[in-house]
């Protein structure tokens, strides 16, 4: 049996491609993801999976046209009010990771309310980064620190880091064909192994990410180390 991830992450890339292709608008390709993460966060907890974070919103993402942002924040808003019962009662812990600056007063509460009502849920952590990006998860990091007067180190860089109460992600995943971290978990995903695939995401499916899960455990992971290093020792002849 593969090995099974215990942090695996998620770049949510094709919804936009997903609905074009079928001459739908871009939002439905948003609310069709939202059925594809409904049902990974599902197969996550089925699998033993004990950490799922997903790039949901990134930071640059507020660039994209207002009809498509405003259309996102309602879409926010929807999911919140009908998946928060559901994954509160399939044990799933929600968090919400990002700048929650440029969010409305109502969605913050929502956020919030989200968080607090899943709270002591154990099954599954389940991260939203939403309004993230990489670069600005360093640098309030690295703010946070300096305001406390603490010396910034890698060691406590790492502590102050927006994901700090879980491990690093073991696998992440990309879907929809490209090939970057497009700004994602940049200090969080230097050991992890990177899975890409051409399905846009309101195609990937259970098989899909039992596929992904397959060919992690077929990955030799060192750290560093060479493999000679990760063999066990021979067992010593008794004569």
């Amino acid at each position: 049996m593969s090995a099974i991830p215990h942090h695996i992450a998620i770049v949510m890339d094709g919804n936009g491609r997903w609905a074009t292709r079928r001459c739908l608008p871009r939002v439905a390709g948003h609310k069709k993801g939202v059925d594809a993460l409904r049902a990974c966060v599902r197969h996550c907890g089925e699998r033993g999976v004990k950490v799922l974070t997903v790039f949901a919103f990134s930071s640059e993402n507020w660039n994209r046209p207002p009809e498509e942002v405003s259309g996102l924040m309602e879409l926010l808003a929807m999911a919140l009010s009908r998946e928060v019962p559901k994954l509160k009662s399939e044990g799933v812990r929600i968090h919400f990771v990002g700048d929650r600056s440029g969010l409305s007063e109502k969605v913050r509460a929502g956020l919030a309310q989200a968080e607090a009502a899943t709270a002591a849920n154990t099954r599954l952590v389940f991260n939203v980064c939403f309004s993230y990006g990489g670069r600005w998860d360093i640098a309030q990091a690295a703010a946070r620190l300096a305001d406390r007067g603490e010396p910034i180190t890698e060691q406590s860089l790492d502590r102050a880091m927006a994901l700090a109460d879980v491990p690093d992600p073991d696998l992440l995943i990309r879907t929809g064909g490209e090939r970057r971290l497009s700004n994602f978990l940049l200090w969080q995903a230097a050991y992890s192994e990177l899975y890409f695939t051409d399905k846009l995401w309101p195609e990937f499916n259970a098989a899909e990410l039992d596929a992904a899960i397959a060919d992690f455990g077929q990955r030799e992971r060192r750290f560093g180390r060479t493999s000679q290093q990760l063999q066990p020792p021979a067992p010593r002849k008794v004569a």
